[in-house]
């Protein structure tokens, strides 16, 4: 066998990954058509939209759309005919954490895997290289192989790959268009390895080969885990020496940026918050958590599950100061909470602080004004519903509410003393200083100083 010159891409799943990643190869591989298939009609229909309103907010991913829908790059519900096209089809579905079941609160959910999987074998009648994009477990491939090879039709062979990604919301096109490295796992193969060379094709338009790594299929898998593991033990020991910042009188900006100078450690993801949230890293560290007591391993997922329960500490000790802060009770009082995401410059609210802290002050019956530009109001209530699942849509809007602007989130009239607390370190010290020369009272994550 030769590597497949790829010509048409299929790929299953519309959402934070699939989208952006196959709208990129469009644009950078005009030769190549690229279909993206969901069964969701109205998320279909946002991308097909005259006026380009995406299902998701990316920046530049709108120019990249403009630039190629229609062209090369296709929106539709037609999973059957995207899956009989293609030679190649990412699969790109969502893996959410089980809530219910074996390994309920850590183990990830492959059930839209697999029917994505089974659908792939009930209609393809030529062979298909088939990627796993989606964020999953150690050994997920081997699975997939099994249902494939299970239900195959008569010389029609399947290849499956992993191809993680490693995209940071609110810069994902420009981790697209020039990133650290690609990864491609494949088994040691003779077929195996001709179709990594096939998906190295397609990549090698635009990213340099040395960028392209290649191995093992388990070693692939096991990499997206560990890499975002790594990343959020990182944010987690940051946010845990904050805590001793604020009782010390030290400053967390000053000791992350001269951690950050050891070129042993390196800045990134040294920057303390009320906690990380968003798609990928709390699932992944869970998935390593039960990987870890599959195995046997008990001491190692009592380490990782640390990462996440420091987490959670940091957002609920952000909740308590606060309430302290408050004179001890928030009871009645309204508390404007700009940003709904997870973090800026993206929509997506999946593990969002900003949920937890709105739930525990509605506990303590504040009233709560939210904004954030990028969260449409029908994401906002689904969240703070499944965050309080029993509580009713009508009590939870008697306490909060969603403002249009920044601005209208906050009473101009506000009583005294006002205070602002910055979870997300926005404010330097000159803008602290003007804000307290304004009436507040700024109280930042990390410093044991409030001016």
């Amino acid at each position: 066998m030769a590597p497949t010159k790829v010509t048409k891409i299929c790929c299953i799943g519309a959402g934070y990954v699939g989208g952006p990643t196959c709208a990129v190869i469009a644009l950078k591989c005009p030769h190549i058509t690229v279909t993206i298939v969901d069964l969701n009609q109205s998320r279909i229909d946002a991308w097909n939209s005259p006026d380009f309103q995406l299902p998701i907010f990316e920046p530049g991913l709108e120019d990249v759309v403009r630039q190629c829908r229609d062209r090369n790059l296709f929106f539709s519900t037609d999973v059957d005919k995207g899956i009989r096209d293609a030679e190649l089809i990412f699969v790109s579905v969502n893996t959410p954490t089980k809530k219910t079941g074996v390994g309920a609160g850590s183990a990830a959910d492959l059930n839209n895997v697999e029917r994505a999987t089974r659908r792939i074998a009930a209609m393809s009648t030529t062979s298909k290289i088939v990627v796993e994009k989606s964020t999953v477990p150690c050994r997920t491939a081997e699975s997939m192989r099994t249902i494939l090879e299970a239900n195959s039709k008569p010389n029609c062979r399947f290849d499956i790959l992993s191809n993680p990604e490693f995209l940071a919301e609110g810069t994902a096109i420009a981790d697209l268009y020039n990133p650290d490295r690609v990864l491609i796992g494949s088994l040691q193969t003779p077929e195996g390895l001709d179709a990594c060379e096939s998906l190295k094709g397609v990549y090698a338009n635009w990213v340099p080969s040395e960028h392209i790594l290649t191995v093992g299929l388990w070693s692939s898998e096991l990499t997206k885990l560990a890499a975002n593991a790594m990343l959020a033990q990182r944010i987690s020991s940051i946010n845990a020496l904050s805590a001793i910042c604020e009782a010390t009188g030290a400053n967390i900006d000053e000791v992350a940026h001269a951690v950050g100078t050891d070129s042993r450690l390196g800045p990134k993801f040294l920057k303390a918050s009320v906690g990380f949230g968003g798609s990928c890293f709390q699932k992944d560290i869970l998935n390593l958590v039960y990987l870890s007591e599959s195995l046997h391993l008990n001491e190692v997922a009592k380490y990782w599950r640390g990462v996440v329960d420091m987490n959670e500490w940091q957002k609920r000790r952000f909740g308590q100061k606060v309430v302290k802060e408050l004179f001890g009770t928030i009871t009645g009082k309204r508390i404007a909470v700009l940003g709904f995401a997870f973090k800026a410059d993206t929509g997506d609210t999946r593990e969002s602080a900003a949920i937890t802290l709105i739930r525990d002050f509605q506990s303590e019956r504040a009233l709560v004004n939210v904004y954030d530009p990028q969260v449409p109001q029908e994401q906002i209530w689904q969240d703070l519903q499944e965050a309080s699942p029993s509580s009713s849509l009508d009590t939870i809007q008697k306490h909060v509410t969603v403002s249009p602007s920044a601005i209208s989130a906050l009473y101009k009239s506000m009583n005294k003393p006002a205070f602002v607390f910055d979870g997300r370190l926005v404010f330097g010290n000159t803008e602290r200083e003007r804000l307290a020369n304004i009436g507040f009272k700024v109280i930042s994550i990390g410093r044991g100083d409030s001016i």
